[in-house]
Order: C-alpha cells, then structure tokens, then sequence
C-alpha cells in the first residue's frame, strides 16, 4: 500500500464528522504518522485498512491506529464519529508500549465496550476546546484511563515477531534514534537493509526526503520541549539532533512557519491569556 508521511503540528487533535456547516466523512488514502489515532463510529459503516489488515466497522465500534502504521479509511454509509489523534509523548507511561507493540487486532466492537468509552471521548473534545490553565493535565488523566481500560481489552504483541516489513523497521528506529547522528549509511549498518532501499522507500512509499522525515521528528520534539521546559532554543536545538542552531531554526521556521522563539511566546501568551480569564 502506497501511502504518505503526515508531520502533525498539533499535540491533541479532537474532530467529528460536522466541523461547522460542512460534513467530513472519515474517509482517507493510506497515510501515516508518528501519533495514535482513534476513533469511536457513533453511526454508519466504515472500511478501515491497516497495514496489512482490513476492517469493516458498524455503529459503536472504536479501531485503534498505532504510530507508523500505515492506514486509510473508505465510508461506505453517512457516518457519525468521534476521532482523537494525540503524540504518544503525552502519556509517556504508555510511550514504550505504543511505539514497540502493536495491536493483533485494531478494533474493539461495540460489545466489548462500555457507554464510560464514549462519555471520555466527548470530554476530552470539550476540555480541548476549553483552554483551561490544566487543560493538559487533565487530558493526560482521561487518555491513561481511557487506554487503561482498551489496552486491556487488546492483544498485543511486538512490532518485529508481527513483520519484517523494511518501511515499519525504518520508522520504528527513526522514532527511537532520530536525537543521534542519523544517516542513510547509519541505518544501513545498525538494519542491514541497504541505504537505497531505505531511500526509495521514503521516496515511493512516504514521499518525502529521509532527512526532511528525521528533521520532522525532531521537530516535533522540540515544539514538545518549547511547551513543556524552560530550557533554552539552544538547549533544545542540541538535545533533539541538530549540529547548529542555525539548521535548527531554519528547519523549525520551514515546519512550522516561525522560529522557535516565536513559537514558545506564542505559548506563553496564550497561558497568560487563559490565566486572565480564569
């Protein structure tokens, strides 16, 4: 399945199917990212494909999509649904697990679940909108209990015992490394898959540029530590793998359209904001 790399710039992202006056239905070509995405369908069917796997869901069923697994979604009837897609760095008691492990299944029917699953997700798209001052707080409590109780209910099992699929071994030690040195000849060595292979499938598969990917990861990272730390750009510049701060901001202004110092008084003025309000 041919698909596209997503770099999201948002942390949590809460949608349904009416954004406004315009409906949008579920449906996707093959994408993947670094976040979880789930969703709840309230009403409707839908095909979901998963790597390697296909799933047809009705009305109370929830699909769970790992970190860089590669999927896309088909309506098949008017849908009505509730869809979260979060950075596994917000619960990182739960980071290993989403990163290292994967579900043998990716969706849990409707029997399985309880009415606590949907009342969670709508609350944490109200406290999304909310901007209150331990807005993230409280996001963090509702994702650990709400996959407290899914992650139970799933069976999971190692990335590697499930595939030997090159694109899935590259993501996954790209997630892990991308704060060291990282080239193409790196990952030929530690993978043993050749740097070409490994080139075209960023190429063909992802469409995108191996070092515009890594960039990508690291990225994120530092908007994560812009928001959560007080270290300085330079601090953070280093910490997520860039040699100069020079390549850091340009890489960060390209991203995410400002520099880093930008970015986190942005953020500090909306905390302030919300404070006064409060």
């Amino acid at each position: 399945m041919e698909s596209k790399y997503e770099i999201k710039k948002e942390e949590f992202h809460f949608r349904t199917e009416t954004n406004g006056d315009k409906k949008t239905p579920l449906e996707c070509n093959a994408h993947m990212h670094y976040e979880i995405e789930y969703f709840l369908l309230l009403e409707g069917e839908t095909v979901v494909y998963i790597d390697s796997m296909e799933y047809k869901l009705n009305a109370g069923d929830l699909c769970v999509v790992f970190p860089n697994q590669i999927h896309q979604f088909k309506t098949l009837s008017e849908e009505k649904y509730m869809l979260i897609i979060f950075s596994p760095d917000m619960v990182p008691e739960l980071t290993d697990t989403f990163t290292s492990r994967i579900p043998r299944s990716a969706v849990l029917r409707a029997a399985e679940l309880t009415e606590d699953c949907e009342k969670l997700m709508r609350r944490m798209g109200e406290i999304n909108s909310s901007m209150g001052e331990y807005r993230r707080v409280q996001m963090r409590g509702m994702l650990l209990t709400f996959f407290g109780f899914i992650l139970d209910k799933m069976s999971l099992t190692d990335v590697k015992s499930v595939s030997s699929h090159a694109l899935k071994t590259v993501v996954n030690y790209c997630a892990r490394n991308f704060s060291r040195d990282l080239s193409l000849s790196i990952l030929e060595e530690d993978l043993h898959i050749s740097k070409y292979y490994i080139s075209h499938l960023f190429s063909m598969k992802l469409k995108v540029r191996f070092n515009d990917y890594i960039n990508s990861l690291r990225i994120n990272d530092a908007c994560r530590q812009l928001r959560q730390t007080d270290k300085t750009v330079t601090e953070i510049s280093e910490c997520v793998g860039f040699n100069t701060l020079r390549t850091f901001n340009r890489a960060f202004v390209r991203q995410i359209g400002m520099s880093p110092s930008e970015y986190r008084k942005q953020g500090e003025i909306e905390m302030r904001s919300v404070s006064m309000i409060g």
